[in-house]
């Protein structure tokens, strides 16, 4: 028993030996505790400063080129050739082609035929398009867009060897009138208020007489006037005059104007579509453009009277057209203006367009009696027909 207790007492103390050895940490009652060393700060590495790469200079692209502009006469820059609608605007239309396709042939250029809606319209067209437009226009057209604008005249009509044309006055065959002061108060049909021979003229010889006319009618073209009096529309129209060829001479100023009575009954179209009164008296003024319509057009209508002689209708050119090229042009229309070339024969030689049949010179001057007119009766583009 006494054995035992000796054991337990003898684990007791090794049991605290070790507790105390654990509580002193490992080290001696003498040993003098070691300084802890004092921690160095970090050292912040200098930052290095961002280097900017340089920039590149920007490279400035190459401005595009402008490409040249289209030469005059190009197919991408037509000739424009303009005629007033003073006749039979569908035919005038269909035959523009043959007028175009010729002057190409001559000069090498390319031609872009129209026919405005009105005198006034094809005058307006010239001004707007200085440098690249040829107009085929009567005496007060020139006059008005030579105001206008400074158009130039090209050359001038000839028909059958006649430099100038009339205005007649178109009444039924029928009908009471025997001279122009039976006219007062008559229906007037004209064709276009830009028309010499249709409107400037006879009105001009109307004011002169101190005479009115009753209603009128603009009735859109030459032949339309005259259809207008054979249709019963009208008691008088105004349209263009040329003299007859006859089967031996020449007609002269102070010839009756009008188919001999003993011819009237003879007058007929010929295959060729032309209008003869018997053997070679051929009948060239408006009515011979009207015979699709009225066959029997100089049986039912007579002309009472004529005027004064009017300049031939032009060619003339915009104001800016390159001088260059104008007398390449008047070349080639002179050389296709003659009733023997079929293609003129079926375009601007034929009755049905302007019945051209040469052309000749012509100069501002030739236009001065024109002008006179004009500024008597004040008339203007602005006013025209007013």
């Amino acid at each position: 028993m006494k054995f035992n207790k000796l054991f337990l007492l003898l684990g007791l103390l090794v049991i605290a030996g070790m507790v105390l050895t654990a509580c002193g940490g490992g080290t001696t009652a003498n040993e003098e505790p070691v300084a802890e060393e004092p921690m160095e700060e970090p050292t912040e590495e200098p930052m290095e400063e961002p280097t900017e790469e340089p920039m590149e200079e920007p490279t400035e692209e190459p401005e595009p080129t402008e490409e040249p502009a289209p030469m005059l006469g190009s197919a991408e820059y037509p000739i424009q050739v303009l005629f007033v609608p003073s006749v039979d605007v569908d035919f005038m239309i269909e035959s523009g082609d043959l007028i175009s396709q010729a002057l190409t042939d001559a000069t090498g250029y390319t031609f872009e035929v129209s026919v405005p809606t009105s005198y006034a319209a094809t005058l307006e067209e010239m001004c707007a398009s200085p440098e690249d437009t040829i107009g085929f226009i009567p005496a007060l057209g020139y006059v008005l867009a030579n105001q206008l604008c400074g158009v130039q005249p090209g050359l001038a009509a000839e028909r059958f060897g006649w430099n100038v044309y009339w205005t007649g006055f178109y009444v039924a065959r029928d009908s009471e009138f025997q001279t122009l002061a039976d006219l007062a108060g008559a229906t007037w049909a004209y064709p276009d208020a830009g028309s010499t021979s249709g409107f400037l003229y006879p009105s001009s010889i109307f004011a002169d007489m101190g005479m009115e006319v009753g209603e009128t009618i603009e009735a859109g073209g030459h032949p339309q006037s005259v259809l207008a009096v054979y249709n019963g529309q009208a008691d008088v129209a105004t349209a263009y005059f040329s003299p007859p060829l006859l089967p031996e001479g020449r007609w002269a100023l102070g010839d009756a104007p009008d188919v001999p009575d003993d011819r009237v009954a003879d007058c007929a179209v010929n295959e060729e579509g032309r209008l003869f009164c018997g053997e070679g008296f051929r009948v060239l003024d408006a009515r011979s453009a009207v015979t699709e319509d009225a066959p029997d057009i100089i049986q039912e209508v007579r002309i009472l009277d004529i005027s004064k002689e009017i300049p031939n209708d032009t060619m003339s050119f915009s104001p800016d057209f390159p001088e260059d090229l104008k007398q390449e042009i008047i070349d080639a229309v002179a050389a296709f203006v003659d009733e023997d070339n079929p293609d003129c024969a079926a375009s601007l030689c034929n009755e049905r367009f302007y019945n051209w049949t040469a052309v000749g010179p012509i100069a501002d001057e030739n236009f001065d009696g024109v002008r006179i007119l004009v500024a008597q009766q004040g008339i203007t583009l602005e006013n025209l027909g007013e």
